[in-house]
């Protein structure tokens, strides 16, 4: 097995050793691409499985939109194309050709309009609603897409930021803003349970400063959360686009009163980035800890019989053993390669398995086997008609994987009113930090510059003449958290 960085060291080579040796994810052959193997596809398919269960649920419906996108598109909303321009990839020749065995770019074969690589789909899918929508009838539309976007990244990081990563986007088209916000909000709650419930990740909600929020939208509200080593991670956003795309596109409808009205928008989305944001949380110097709703095996066998002494009762007793756990609705494998039993328990405890079951010669002649958590290390010998128990077992490592990581956050939480502790505690560690702001890009710009953290979330407004902004002494209208961030 190879030697894991510890996080204490150095934490970003921790992060990629893990994701390397745990069989995640590798960079591919173009620069900033990732390769996603089987084991952390099959991860982030239990991530988007029950996503997409909670999507389609809440009464939205999945489909599918074009990856290329006519430039012009983009042109329509000043905003949005400003806040994508500089990540996007541009296709400008439809054809190769081959001169001397060197394939070249056929200069005949350049486009009338340059086409954008979906960077994300907000423009393709309102040109679309506008066909779709005439009428009050048409609405509300609520649509969602698994898919991959390219954003042409510079700094690369494997899940965490990537040129071209996988996420699903919803957007919507309501007849009101109260029903476009409460849709907003609807989805914030959504994947507030997502993370909490089933990446066993706790988060803070808010919305974002102007500064932060996303390029055309009214509104943006974000899911952050705090990795090991204490800055913050944005791992979903859900956004109010009020008429902005709506307006861009021509997009109206009849009222009842039988009256032109404006088409009123959301759009939201997580990403493989909730991956990185898993690795970061529960991870130690061990290697990962997935949490058992999500993992892909919640336990393995390691059978132990090196000279298949009584081979064909062995057998059948470690497959009895598989097949309990499998009527119990419990997701197992047997791990029957031919590494040793050294390797194996190294490797599922880097694999972050929630629980390992040992089965050696000893404990088949003595009908037990012996149960090790990932979570605790804990060891504990049961019989066969005890297994029925382990379901709870996975519960108790779900729950404790929570509230670990909210102590966690907890105890590295710190609400401040005096800017040269906030500059002073920054400048020592990384933490999230309440305090109180004016409001104005001003300040927050300084903050920014002056310790590197920035506006996470507003975490609500607050209209008291006593509450000052941290930095300005002005009034303070919002309440929000400070971090460093990836």
């Amino acid at each position: 097995m190879a030697k894991i960085t510890k996080q204490s060291d150095n934490f970003a080579k921790w992060y990629t050793d893990v994701i390397l040796e745990a069989d995640l994810a590798e960079y591919g052959p173009v620069k900033g691409t990732m390769v996603i193997k089987p084991y952390g596809y099959s991860l982030w398919e239990n991530v988007k499985d029950t996503l997409n269960s909670m999507i389609k649920e809440s009464g939205h419906e999945n489909a599918y939109f074009p990856l290329f996108i006519p430039k012009s598109f983009l042109e329509k909303e000043a905003k949005h194309v400003e806040g994508f321009a500089k990540e996007c990839a541009v296709v400008t020749h439809s054809k190769l050709i081959s001169e001397d065995g060197v394939l070249k770019v056929d200069p005949s074969s350049k486009l009338e309009e340059e086409i954008i690589v979906r960077p994300t789909s907000e423009t393709i899918i309102w040109h679309m609603f506008k066909k779709w929508v005439t009428s009050y009838r048409d609405l509300p539309i609520k649509i969602n897409q698994w898919a991959n976007v390219v954003r042409w990244e510079m700094r690369t990081r494997l899940f965490l930021r990537t040129s071209e990563f996988l996420w699903q986007e919803g957007h919507t088209a309501h007849a009101t803003k109260e029903e476009a916000m409460a849709e907003t909000l609807m989805i914030v709650d959504m994947y507030k349970c997502l993370f909490e419930d089933h990446l066993a990740i706790p988060t803070m909600i808010g919305r974002k400063s102007n500064m932060e929020r996303f390029a055309g939208a009214d509104e943006t509200y974000s899911i952050e959360t705090m990795m090991r080593d204490k800055k913050a991670l944005q791992a979903g956003t859900s956004h109010y686009l009020g008429t902005n795309f709506g307006t861009a596109f021509d997009v109206k409808f009849q009222s009842k009163e039988n009256k032109e009205q404006p088409v009123f928008a959301t759009s939201w989305g997580v990403s493989t980035r909730m991956i990185g944001a898993l690795i970061m949380v529960h991870g130690d110097d061990k290697g990962l800890k997935i949490p058992p709703r999500i993992a892909p095996h919640q336990v393995v066998i390691i059978p132990i019989n090196p000279k298949n002494e009584e081979k064909e009762k062995f057998d059948n007793f470690v497959d009895t053993i598989y097949n309990k756990l499998k009527n119990d609705s419990i997701r197992c494998s047997i791990d029957n390669s031919n590494n040793s039993p050294g390797f194996k328990f190294n490797n599922w405890e880097l694999k972050g398995a929630p629980l390992r079951i040992d089965i050696g010669l000893k404990e088949f002649q003595n009908n037990k086997v012996t149960v090790c958590r990932r979570d605790t290390g804990e060891k504990e010998e049961i019989s066969p008609g005890q297994l029925s128990q382990l379901s709870s077992t996975l519960e108790d490592i779900q729950k404790g994987m929570y509230s670990s990581a909210s102590t966690f956050l907890e105890e590295n939480t710190f609400e401040l009113n005096d800017y040269s502790e906030f500059k002073k505690l920054l400048s020592k560690e990384n933490c999230f930090i309440k305090t109180y702001w004016d409001g104005s890009d001003i300040s927050e710009l300084k903050i920014k510059q002056e310790t590197k953290a920035t506006i996470r979330c507003i975490l609500e407004d607050v209209n008291d003449s006593n509450l000052k902004c941290i930095f300005s002494g002005e009034p303070a209208k919002h309440l929000v958290v400070f971090a460093k961030a990836y």
